[in-house]
């Protein structure tokens, strides 16, 4: 009886061990990016072409890696928080991308280029317009960070309204969140 209950002991304890390391090596969700580096300046071509800033405006290249299990959609989102707003600047929101998708383009957010997956829906950003705007903050208000973020969804499309908010957007998107990875970039204009 005491070695029967010991073996079965020691092979719950093993499973629960094997089960955990397991968990433990599973890749974590992570986004990467050919165009622009967390922590770094971003160049003159994710800078707005407008609003006295004459840059290239190109929504950067992001892959990701590692979404976890019950993922059923992504949602990208660039968000300066350093605006002098009181509320930041949605600069990019790209919602209902297909769970199959695992990186955009460099320029996917030019709604003119036809680059962003199928199915996916290009929220208007606060220059008022749909799709990618580049960084663009006042002349001598100091370095600007810029938070771009991939969000690991549950659902598989997000049921907003045509004219969206950014901010109604945001929390529907933050509503659905089981993971998040987040490349934060500079800007400053001197």
């Amino acid at each position: 009886m005491f070695k029967t209950t010991m073996f079965k002991t020691i092979i719950f304890t093993s499973t629960l061990i094997i089960i955990s390391s397991t968990a433990a090596l599973a890749e974590p969700f992570k986004l990467t990016s050919q165009d622009i580096t967390h922590g770094e300046f971003m160049s003159k071509a994710q800078e707005f072409n407008g609003f006295g800033c004459s840059g290239g405006d190109l929504s950067p290249q992001l892959k990701w890696s590692g979404a976890p299990e019950g993922t059923k959609s992504f949602a990208i989102t660039a968000y300066d928080p350093d605006a002098p707003t009181g509320s930041g600047w949605w600069h990019w929101q790209i919602v209902n991308i297909p769970s199959k998708v695992n990186e955009l383009v460099t320029g996917a957010g030019n709604t003119t280029e036809d680059l962003a997956p199928e199915g996916s829906s290009q929220i208007q950003n606060d220059y008022g317009m749909r799709g990618f705007g580049g960084a663009c903050p006042p002349k001598g208000h100091g370095v600007h960070h810029y938070r771009f973020t991939v969000h690991a969804l549950s659902v598989e499309k997000l049921s907003l309204p045509k004219d969206a908010s950014g901010a109604l957007a945001g929390y529907m998107i933050n509503a659905n969140t089981l993971a998040t990875s987040t490349i934060e970039s500079l800007y400053k204009r001197d």
